[in-house]
């Protein structure tokens, strides 16, 4: 995928021999911050309908934290915002701006972050006659999850490479929404050479690593140098927008690099703007 990182379309087929998507949902910003009070700490979230129906949909707000794993965390965190509409319906190639305001504690340590979750509601679709004289339901919904980070004023990242170490990575799976699926996970694509980079923020606001050119040097299995710089974009197509907590928050990224590196050799990952 261009991968949905903290930001995840996710589409769910419930019965389908041949399908045109009747609804596609847009939400505009992916990522917003706010601050704790004043004029800041209310974010403007507008959904768009893109398709060809009328575009029902809800919110709801979760926090975002990582286990001692690495794995994503979400809790319900409704009651720290007001969301204005809670619920609407787009019509066809109309917009829906949805009001989400801090209502949390005014006076907050370190930054936290939460999702704004849009999800279409289910509708009923037309039974559209199959060549077998059976009727075919069509169902397809989508959810999409903007970032919204709330940080103290003055607040700075302090990010530092722990560990830069050669793996076999696999290309990231999509993100499903669990309720979608029965709790099914998605097959994790084949593994391919490539590296881990595990990093730690020590300051009092988030990082995201997409914000960053990534500058990685390395030897290869035969003597050869590796260099690659990674854009930011070419890093949100591989681990979304690389979300670091602050306060000592640590993720490990798993990057392909197309070679096999030598181990024994120095890694470097440096961050440049």
């Amino acid at each position: 995928m261009k991968r949905p990182g903290f930001a995840v379309c996710i589409a769910l087929i419930a019965s389908v021999v041949a399908f045109q998507a009747a609804w596609a949902m847009r939400v505009s910003p992916m990522v917003s911050e706010l601050t704790t009070t004043g004029a800041g700490s209310v974010a403007r979230i507008e959904v768009g309908n893109i398709g060809s129906a009328a575009l029902p949909f809800e919110t709801r707000i979760t926090s975002v934290e990582f286990d001692a794993n690495g794995d994503m965390v979400e809790k319900p965190a409704d009651e720290n915002f007001l969301v204005f509409p809670p619920q609407g319906v787009v019509p066809v190639a109309g917009r829906q701006m949805v009001r989400v305001q801090w209502v949390g504690e005014p006076n907050i340590d370190v930054s936290k972050a939460y999702y704004l979750w849009v999800r279409q509601l289910p509708v009923s679709t037309d039974n559209k006659p199959s060549e077998s004289g059976g009727a075919l339901a069509v169902s397809v919904l989508y959810t999409m999850k903007a970032l919204i980070v709330v940080a103290p004023p003055g607040a700075q990242p302090d990010i530092k490479v722990v560990s830069a170490t050669p793996a076999m990575v696999s290309p990231p799976a999509p993100e499903i929404d669990p309720s979608l699926t029965n709790g099914v996970a998605p097959v994790a694509p084949p593994a391919e050479p490539g590296l881990e980079v595990t990093i730690t923020n020590a300051g009092k606001r988030y990082a995201l690593m997409s914000g960053a050119t990534w500058v990685i040097t390395a030897t290869d299995k035969a003597g050869q140098p590796v260099n690659r710089t990674l854009s930011g974009q070419n890093v949100s197509e591989l681990i979304g927008i690389g979300y670091v907590a602050p306060a000592g928050g640590t993720r490990t990224f798993k990057l392909p690099t197309g070679v096999e590196l030598d181990p024994a050799k120095p890694i470097t990952v440096r961050f440049a703007r």
